[in-house]
This record gives C-alpha cells, structure tokens and sequence, in this order.
C-alpha cells in the first residue's frame, strides 16, 4: 500500500515538475541554511579554541589586583610578586610542570636601516615550556645569560621578517632602543591569537637583564604556571591562592589582592558563546523550514482542489478513506524529504565554502545534519496531513459532479 502510494505520488511530482522545484526551495533553503550556519560555528569555535590553546598547555596566569571584570578592577596599589613568591611557589605547589616570571613592554627593535616596534618580553626557559613553544633556530637561554642577565634575546619570526627578512638572524647583534642584543634564538611561528594579536611579532630576553636594562626594577607583575598533565588546573589555581594569601599576609575573609586566570576557563567561556551564537543562528535559518512546510501545504491543498474527480473516482470504485488520506499525505512527504536531501547538499556545499573562506576548519556536525533532515522530513507530515485529510473527507458523489 505505501510503495503504491509513493509510486502515485512521484507520477504526481513529475506531472507538475516546476511547481514542485518552487514547492521544495523553501525546504532547501531551510535545510541548507541551518547546517551551514551550525558547521561553520562549529569550526569557529574549534578555530577559537585551537588559537587560544597555543598560549599554551593547561597554563595559569597570576597577576597582581582583581580580576579586570571586578567591582574593584585592576592592579590598583596591589604590590608586584618577587622572586622569593616565584621561588615558593616552585617549591611548595604540587604538579606543576613549569613556573616563568614575565613582564613586557613595547620597545623599537632596530637592525642596520630596518626598524621595527615590537612586544619585548622578559623571562626564563619556563617560558617555552608554559606557551608551549619551539624554538625553530638556535637555542634557549643558558643558566650564565639568565643569571648575570645578558644582552642576548630570541626573535619571533615577524619580527626576524621585519629586520632581517630572508637574511641569517642567528648572531647578529639588534637594538632594543639603545640596548645592543645579541640574537641567539628565532622561535617557531605560531601565527594570530583569537584575540588578533600577532604572536610572532615579539623578543624575548632574560628576566634579569629586562628588570635591569629596561625596567629599572625587580618588580614581577605576571608569573606563568603550567600544570602537568592529569593535574587539575583547578586545584592547582586554588593552592596557588593560599599560598599567595600567606604570604602577602592578607586577613581571612578580606579580598584578594591578585587574581590567578585558568586558560581552560577561557576556553570554556568562549567555546560556551560561540555555540550560543551558532545555535541562535541556527534557530533563525530554520525558521525558514516551517515557511517551506507552508508552502507545500498550500501546493497540496491546490492540488486536491485541481484533483477532486479524480479523488471522487477512487473513492466511488472503492478505495477507503485512509487509502486517499495515505496517497497524499506520502506526496507531502516526498515533497519535503527531496528538499531535505537537496538542502543537505548544498549546506555542505555553502559551509565548505564559507570555512574556505574564512579560514576556519571544516568541522561536519553528523548531528545536526539527522536533524536538519529529520525535521524537513516532519514538517511535510505536520503540514500535509490537514490537506490529505481533506481529500479523505470528500463526498464522492459532490466529487463527481466537480469540474
């Protein structure tokens, strides 16, 4: 019974071709928008986390003052950390991989006729360890250079570009300003964070010789942790705030003066919006559905009025209402599934091309695909029964007489 009525209802789409590819375009156009717009948040937001995981590896970040959304943001009067506070906390918290001490500041890096304005970082090995980043030429900093703070720094790989271009770095001697640096390393090239901040344009010194040669003081304002793996960052971001409470002698249930930032917390609250953002928008396309699913009911409910003899015809040799109601509510659905298989196609194809485009990965949500087409395949039930049921309903005597 159902293969018949699926046999009458592709002769009865082929009969009116055109008005059945105008009928679909709704549900096309639905279907299609709806898994372009998921699949191309999906790789937004696997490109946002992917950028923001290369700061690096399960990484905490302590800073003095409030966190920078408080009531009371900023470092205000809250002192900087020194380095007995990085020594402790080396020392007495447990599972981390890797402790670096950091400041920063904008300086003009400058190499024969070529200059450049760059992000100049002081800091240890850790460093690498906690950004988890290679060094592609040369080496890292040697114990001597860390603690007699010598003149030599590592390059990022735009900044090598802007000094020395295709031309051999290692060995050359640049200025920071008017401080004369011997170059010993060029790091790997990471590219853009999420936050569109070039990683690469940057120099990184000894921690020592930046407190003495440029800023002029022993002050620690950032300090880097990486946890080891299978180590709770979370534990370890709640040891680190005791012990930064003991030691700066705050009293119990007075505020903190520093804050300690998860990286993974981040990740999370970005990943958390961006999914918001795609299933929002993935709501809006499929609005577009349920005017499809309008349009072929409006189709149907055309095609029972042009079919009515025909309609009284079977009903008078026999055939039972349901068999009517059957025949037509089955042409609905093939309907809709069509415009459900043609707008998966080209959802996949809009996606692919818009993560091309925007140079995002192109991540295929199985699920959202099921449901996409599972609900086109819905809407041509819910919107064609109402029609079907009316054609059921026909007196075959008054469908007879219809002209």
């Amino acid at each position: 019974m159902i293969w018949n009525a699926f046999l009458l209802a592709v002769r009865a789409i082929r009969r009116n071709a055109m008005r059945s590819v105008l009928t679909v375009l709704g549900i096309v156009i639905g279907v299609a928008a709806v898994i372009a717009m998921v699949i191309i948040g999906d790789g937004t937001t696997a490109y946002v986390t992917g950028n923001i995981s290369k700061l690096g590896s399960n990484m905490l970040t302590l800073r003095p003052g409030q966190e920078p959304h408080g009531p009371r943001s900023g470092t205000g009067t809250a002192s900087p950390f020194t380095h007995g506070d990085i020594a402790a906390i080396q020392r007495e918290i447990y599972g981390l991989k890797a402790v670096a001490p950091m400041e920063s500041k904008s300086l003009k890096a400058v190499y024969g006729n070529a200059n450049h304005t760059t992000t100049v970082y002081g800091s240890d090995n850790d460093f690498f360890v906690v950004r988890d980043w290679k060094i592609a030429q040369g080496r890292s900093f040697e114990p001597t250079e860390l603690t007699g703070g010598k003149t030599v720094c590592i390059l990022g790989e735009t900044l090598r570009k802007e000094l020395f271009g295709e031309g051999e770095a290692l060995g050359r001697t640049i200025r920071l300003e008017s401080i004369a640096c011997q170059v010993i390393g060029v790091l790997e090239a990471k590219g853009a964070s999420s936050f569109g901040m070039d990683q690469d344009d940057t120099v990184l010194v000894p921690i020592r010789m930046f407190q003495r040669r440029i800023s002029g003081n022993r002050d620690v304002n950032t300090i880097l942790l990486s946890a080891e793996e299978g180590i709770s960052t979370a534990q370890v971001k709640q040891n680190v705030s005791e012990l930064m409470r003991e030691r700066r002698r705050i009293r119990p249930g007075a505020a903190d003066d520093f804050h300690v930032r998860d990286m993974k917390d981040i990740i999370e609250t970005l990943s958390t919006t961006t999914e918001m953002l795609t299933y929002l928008l993935g709501a809006v396309a499929a609005i577009s559905l349920l005017v499809g699913g309008i349009g072929i009911m409006n189709i149907m409910l055309v095609s029972v009025t042009e079919r009515t003899r025909e309609i009284g015809i079977r009903l008078a040799i026999g055939a039972l209402e349901h068999e009517v109601l059957l025949q037509f509510l089955v042409e609905a659905v093939v309907l809709s599934s069509m415009g459900g298989i043609i707008g998966i196609a080209v959802g996949l194809a809009a996606a692919y091309g818009g993560t091309v485009a925007f140079s995002l990965p192109f991540v295929v949500n199985e699920l959202i695909v099921l449901v996409a087409f599972s609900f086109s395949t819905l809407v041509g039930i819910v919107f064609g029964y109402f029609p079907a049921l009316k054609a059921a309903k026909l007196d075959p005597i008054d469908a007879l007489r219809h002209e």
